[in-house]
């Protein structure tokens, strides 16, 4: 255990935020994401959800402030319908730790897939919300 850092973060996940670059991207995605086909670096964190990852990585994490979309997640499929109460969650986690970040952009399933193919890692939690998926994308850490 380390002090300052939330539990939440495995060993794994905590290495990972470290090693990402400014413009990588990490993916948060869902039980039901298809995680070791899109990716070849795939974090476990089963039993935990987005909303409470979120939570845990953005007091260690500065999001992108050079692009105009450092918060993606994935659209409805056309005739489906998105849950409020998700990007809600979602929205309170990001804003109690980065409350300037920009809107959420939204992309459609296959467009985030390919986001996901290239991002640094998707970590695969327990969320089971339907769309439960988002991708941050790490910006410059400023000195203290």
């Amino acid at each position: 255990m380390l002090r300052g850092i939330s539990p939440l973060l495995s060993p794994d996940l905590l290495a990972g935020l470290c090693r990402m670059g400014h413009g990588d991207e990490i993916v948060l995605a869902d039980a039901h994401f298809p995680a070791e086909t899109v990716n070849r670096r795939v974090i476990r964190a089963d039993g935990l959800g987005v909303a409470d990852l979120i939570g845990a990585i953005l007091p260690l994490f500065v999001l992108d402030s050079y692009v105009p979309d450092p918060i993606v997640m994935m659209a409805a499929a056309e005739g489906d319908t998105l849950d409020p109460a998700v990007l809600n969650r979602f929205r309170r986690a990001i804003e109690a730790h980065a409350p300037d970040a920009p809107e959420t952009s939204f992309i459609d399933r296959f467009a985030f897939y390919d986001r996901a193919r290239s991002a640094w890692a998707v970590v695969q939690t327990g969320e089971t919300a339907k769309y439960g998926n988002i991708i941050l994308k790490k910006g410059v850490t400023p000195a203290e």
